[in-house]
């Protein structure tokens, strides 16, 4: 039996939008034993998923530590194939380590190299669909997420979900929080239900929201990622930052509203959806000067 081994550390909106690779790793190799390596918050996601046999978590030791560098040379060994679909400085680290030629990635010796020079200008959806043509993996039409549609907590519809969150380090990432519980009131009198979704640290954003509509949901740090899925899922649509929730909204199908300040580009990093127009992005270099009149005038999908 062919032994796979799928490398992708993270973060969640990278594992989402592999999410078609690895759909398509395992439709052309559907008798192989595939495993991932990845880190500790996708093991649960990843297992739940149709697409791997086995998950195996990397803890991401010091290249000082020799236990641990030993460990980690134990999870890579032992593959017919290694697919790096991570393409990071650390993962391509992991060439050595793995002493298997039958290599896809950016690492020097590999039996696959993905070799173009304009890589890191094209999308990462892009770049992975291009990465594994090399290596002879067709393309797939579509990837079944129902697995993941039917799980978490119900709420009566409809619903919005907002995601008002982003990178703690990159605040400018974030359209302020005010301004979400300005469009929460507008669209609970439409008729909407609130939902806000976000990780713990995020709590005290959707304090904010929930000051101003008393009957949201909050599930900021409530949730794990295949309960949020399911959510999404459901949800008639969701607004929110350039954050990994936005990626899996895109993924499930759910109509979405992603906001861009000038601290990332959607050209390289924007979610893709599964349907024409049901992604929407607005771009602002400074985010404070997007209104809510602007954003909510977009919402306009139908519910």
């Amino acid at each position: 039996m062919l032994r796979i081994l799928v490398i992708k550390l993270g973060a969640l909106g990278d594992v989402i939008q592999a999410f078609p690779p690895f759909a398509a790793i395992r439709a052309h190799w559907p008798e192989a034993k595939i495993t991932l390596l990845t880190t500790a918050p996708f093991r649960e996601l990843a297992e739940a998923s149709p697409f791997f046999d086995d998950v195996v978590v990397d803890e991401r030791p010091r290249w000082t530590d020799p236990r641990g560098m030993l460990a980690l040379r134990r999870q890579v060994r032992g593959y017919d194939l290694v697919i790096d679909l991570q393409t990071s400085t650390r993962s391509t680290g992991y060439f050595r380590l793995a002493g298997q030629k039958r290599w896809s990635g950016i690492a020097r010796g590999g039996t696959f190299p993905h070799d173009n020079p304009h890589r890191d200008a094209m999308h990462s959806v892009a770049r992975q669909r291009e990465q594994l043509a090399r290596l002879g993996v067709p393309e797939i039409a579509s990837v079944d997420v129902e697995w993941l549609r039917r799980c978490g907590p119900d709420f009566a519809a409809p619903y919005a979900v907002l995601v008002p969150g982003a990178a703690p380090h990159r605040p400018a990432k974030r359209w302020p929080v005010n301004y979400y519980a300005a469009l929460a009131e507008i669209l609970k009198q439409q008729g909407l239900g609130i939902v806000i979704a976000g990780s713990k640290a995020e709590r005290s954003l959707a304090a904010e929201i929930v000051a101003r509509v008393p009957d949201a949901s909050d599930l900021t740090g409530r949730t794990t990622l295949l309960d949020l899925g399911g959510v999404l899922a459901r949800a008639a649509f969701s607004i929110g930052n350039d954050t990994g929730p936005m990626h899996l909204a895109a993924a499930m199908g759910c109509p979405s509203l992603v906001l861009f300040s000038g601290e990332s580009n959607p050209r390289l990093t924007a979610p893709n959806g599964v349907r024409p127009g049901q992604v929407r992005i607005l771009v602002e270099d400074d985010l404070r000067q997007l209104s809510v009149s602007r954003v909510a005038a977009c919402l306009n999908w139908g519910h």
